[in-house]
């Protein structure tokens, strides 16, 4: 499937890199996940079969997108990607988030409840966020204890600074490496493909954002710790498909079977074996044919 590149600048004054691949009846809106970009989705897009209009975006600070002003929330994300849509006319779709994507995902299908026919969630963050807890001296968590502010947050000395101080020396081998450590635990991409891949991810400019967004999302009726829940999940009533892999470090099984509890019998859970939190690496065929039978 050919894709084709191009930006359009949307109402905020943002302007959102995108790949576009397919003309069909049936609209994917593609989202990415925390330190990658739409390059990261080529594996899926090749294996969808016609009949899809695939878009598959950089969000703001990502890739090759703006960054012109700063986000404070996953529903920054969501209220680009809205306009997005509607500047290239898209008036029935289905997101299909990966993980913080998936946070993104839930809260347009919570908020443009019109745009969104379907939901896929894959290794998506719960409705309910994905906690940064402190540390203690050794480096390891402090379960229960949370950052209460951005700026606390960023000085965390294991998941946020080191990484965040990568990014700004343009150190790749640090970032490689953790994605080999933490996403690619059971297949790795093609050495030439995880170049391109990471190329991508080196362009993000907004980790500490996005980390403290991560953990303020809250779509819940109870406080997460960080932010008091918006009970926004009760306005996600269109039909939702939730993956989870077996092998996932970054999501673990609870966060998914939360989410479809809060959601209800119009989600359910698909659970993929011998796969970490990059079905996209590790399962794409298992993935795609999921896809393609909850969106027929």
């Amino acid at each position: 499937m050919t894709v084709f590149e191009d930006k359009v600048k949307i109402g905020n004054g943002e302007t959102l890199f995108y790949r576009k691949a397919g003309e069909g009846d049936k609209t994917l809106l593609l989202i990415h996940g925390n330190m990658s970009s739409s390059r990261h989705w080529e594996p899926l897009i090749k294996m969808l079969p016609p009949g899809y209009s695939i878009y598959a975006v950089d969000m703001r600070g990502f890739g090759d997108s703006s960054y012109n002003q700063p986000i404070n929330t996953l529903a920054d994300f969501s209220e680009d990607l809205a306009m997005f849509a509607r500047q290239l006319g898209l008036k029935k779709f289905i997101p299909v988030g990966w993980s913080t994507g998936g946070g993104v995902a839930m809260q347009m299908a919570a908020e443009h409840p019109d745009m969104v026919q379907k939901l896929v969630l894959i290794e998506s963050v719960s409705y309910r966020g994905l906690p940064i807890f402190k540390k203690d001296q050794d480096g390891q968590p402090l379960v229960g204890q949370y950052y209460l502010s951005k700026e606390e947050m960023a000085a965390d000395p294991v998941q946020v600074a080191p990484v965040a101080k990568a990014f700004e020396e343009g150190n790749i081998d640090f970032i490689k490496y953790l994605w080999d450590e933490v996403i690619y635990v059971v297949n790795k991409p093609e050495p030439e493909e995880n170049k391109e891949y990471m190329a991508a991810t080196m362009k993000q400019r907004n980790l500490v954002e996005v980390d403290w967004a991560l953990t303020s999302f809250n779509l819940s009726h109870s406080h997460n710790g960080v932010a008091e829940g918006s009970g926004l999940v009760d306005k996600i009533n269109c039909p939702v498909l939730a993956f989870w892999g077996d092998h996932d470090l970054v999501i673990t099984r609870e966060m998914v079977e939360e989410t479809v509890e809060a959601i209800g019998e119009k989600a359910r859970m698909v659970v993929l074996e011998n796969c970490g939190h990059s079905p996209l690496v590790d399962a794409p065929d298992k993935l795609s044919h999921e896809i393609i039978n909850f969106t027929r």
